[in-house]
C-alpha cells in the first residue's frame, strides 16, 4: 500500500493550470461517459465535472470539505489496473490536503456509506506522471467513508489508539493504559523514590517512532527535567515509576504535541520513549 496521503498532496501541490484543463477536461468526461455505459452504471455528476456514485447511504455524520475523515478505499484506472490500496483499517486524513476530486466527492458521503469517485484529470493529478498514474488519466475510486472527525485532535486519538494497539501486538508487548490514553510497561521495579508532578528527575531515554525511526536520545549521563515542564505524556507516564527503574512510555499525539510539526516531528504521530529512571529531587 503506497501513502495515500502523500499520494494526493502531491496532486495539490501541483494543481493543474487551466491550460491542462483544457487538454483534459472534455476527453476526460467522454471517457468517464463511455466506462458509466459500458458497464450499465447510474453515476451522479457534479458542476465540477466530478462523477459519484452512492451504493450504500449511510446513517452517521455527513462529510465536508474540510473534514477529518478515515476513509478505505481502492484506486484504480478506467483501464482496472490498480495504483493504490488501503488496508481494512482505511487512512485517516484531512480533506483540505488531498486532492480536489477527493475533497469534493467524500463531502457527498455519511458515515457508513459506501461507493464510486470518478475523477477527472483537473480534479487530480493534471497532465504529469505521477506515482504511477499517467498524465490526464481519469482516477476512480472505490470507497468506505468509515468516520467523520469534528477535528484534527479526535481523529488523531482514534487513528492513534488503533497504532498503538497494533505496535503492542505485533512486538507481544504487554502495556498499562491510563485514563489519558498514555500507555507504559515497566520493565524493571525500581526500590528508590517514585515522583510526583512537581518533581525534578534525572532520567536517560531514547525516543522514536512506531515505525522504529529515532528523533532524541539522551548520553548515558541522562538529562535533568522539571514534570511540570514537559509534554504531559512525560509529565505522567514519569509517575508510574521508582528511582532505578526502567520500562517504556508510548505517548499518543494529544498528550504531546498534537496535530502539528514541531522539531521533526510531524503532527499526529506516536511518541515511544524507552527510558530509565536515575534520580527523583
Amino acid at each position: 500500500m503506497k501513502n495515500i496521503l502523500f499520494v494526493l498532496m502531491l496532486g495539490l501541490l501541483v494543481s493543474c493550470s487551466k491550460d491542462q484543463e483544457k487538454n483534459y477536461k472534455a476527453e476526460n468526461d467522454v471517457e468517464i461517459s463511455t466506462y458509466i455505459s459500458k458497464n450499465n452504471i447510474k453515476a451522479e455528476k457534479t458542476k465540477s465535472g466530478l462523477y459519484y456514485i452512492i451504493e450504500k447511504e449511510g446513517s452517521g455524520a455527513q462529510a465536508g470539505i474540510n473534514s477529518y475523515v478515515n476513509v478505505s478505499y481502492k484506486g484504480y484506472l478506467l483501464n482496472g489496473s490498480e495504483f493504490d490500496k488501503s488496508d481494512e483499517d482505511g487512512i485517516f486524513t484531512n480533506l483540505q490536503q488531498v486532492i480536489t476530486g477527493w475533497s469534493e466527492g467524500i463531502s457527498y458521503f455519511k458515515e457508513g456509506g459506501s461507493g464510486k469517485l470518478f475523477i477527472p484529470a483537473h480534479l487530480a493529478y493534471g497532465s504529469e506522471d505521477r506515482n504511477g498514474v499517467p498524465g490526464g488519466s481519469v482516477l476512480i475510486f472505490d470507497i468506505q467513508l468509515i468516520e467523520v472527525f469534528k477535528n484534527a485532535e479526535a481523529a488523531h486519538k482514534v487513528k492513534n489508539e488503533k497504532e498503538i494497539r497494533k505496535y503492542l501486538l505485533d512486538n507481544k508487548l504487554n502495556a498499562q493504559k491510563t485514563e489519558s490514553g498514555l500507555y507504559y510497561i515497566i520493565e524493571k521495579e525500581g526500590a528508590g523514590s517514585q515522583p510526583t508532578a512537581n518533581s525534578e528527575v534525572t532520567v536517560v531515554y531514547k525516543g522514536y517512532f512506531i515505525n522504529g525511526t529515532g528523533f532524541d536520545q539522551t548520553k548515558d549521563s541522562g538529562t535533568t527535567l522539571l514534570l511540570n515542564n514537559i509534554i504531559k505524556g512525560w509529565a505522567e507516564g514519569i509517575s508510574y515509576f521508582k528511582e532505578g527503574g526502567e520500562g517504556k512510555l508510548i505517548i499518543p499525539a494529544h498528550l504531546a504535541y498534537g496535530s502539528q510539526y514541531l522539531n521533526g516531528i510531524p503532527g499526529g504521530s506516536v511518541l515511544i520513549f524507552d527510558i530509565k529512571l536515575l534520580k527523583v529531587k
